[in-house]
């Protein structure tokens, strides 16, 4: 599959081939779901804690008498029915998880970035550089390649203090993204995808032909 490339301009440049693997895989819906709900539980802490009734630090007194009082028995302020008492079935701290194997993952990408090409959300550059760090002018640079500023900027490992990391951080809507760490997140979230022919290499050479 041949596909544009376009300079900074917006202009196209050449034309390049998209391996068939990884830009012509069956776009599997199901399967992208999958992996974007494991994505998104794995990132969960699980810390959340309530106390329960034998938690709670309060007096262990019986806080009336039994009888007399024309009241319900009750023995502890603890008991979740009063106010700053314990919580019944309250969130525990606990592992949010979930496994996929590693085949499958591979293909939800491949899934996720055939579905890019096929709706003309992928934007390849060949050169994604400014001289400078100016959030103007990478704003412009993003409008004239993909049209919007909803984008995921994917590009080779960056440092975090070049000019291209510096400009890009502060606008709203655009995430910059080492290529390393595609994933189907930050795929399915954006407009747009804009790579430079850098990074298309990096990615090529991880989701590529092996399995």
């Amino acid at each position: 599959m041949q596909h544009s490339v376009l300079d900074v301009n917006g202009s196209e440049v050449s034309q390049i081939d998209l391996p068939s693997e990884m830009f012509e895989a069956e776009i599997n819906v199901g399967l992208m779901h999958q992996a974007y709900v494991r994505q998104m539980a794995n990132m969960r802490r699980g810390t959340h804690a309530t106390k329960t009734r034998y938690e709670v630090r309060t007096s262990k007194s019986k806080i009336y008498r039994q009888k007399g009082t024309g009241r319900a028995r009750h023995g502890s302020r603890n008991a979740p029915i009063f106010v700053g008492g314990g919580i019944a079935h309250g969130p525990q701290p606990r592992d949010y998880d979930k496994k996929m194997p590693k085949r499958m993952r591979r293909q939800a990408i491949r899934a996720a970035l055939s579905a890019l090409v096929r709706d003309g959300q992928l934007v390849l550059v060949d050169d994604l550089a400014i001289d400078t760090p100016k959030t103007r002018e990478m704003a412009n640079l993003l409008n004239r390649v993909a049209g919007t500023q909803n984008v995921l900027v994917v590009l080779p490992r960056e440092a975090k203090d070049s000019p291209i990391y510096r400009s890009a951080r502060n606008l709203e809507g655009v995430t910059l993204l080492d290529a390393a760490y595609l994933n189907i997140r930050d795929l399915l979230k954006h407009e747009k995808v804009v790579m430079p022919l850098s990074a298309f290499e990096v990615i090529k050479g991880i989701w590529g032909d092996k399995e």
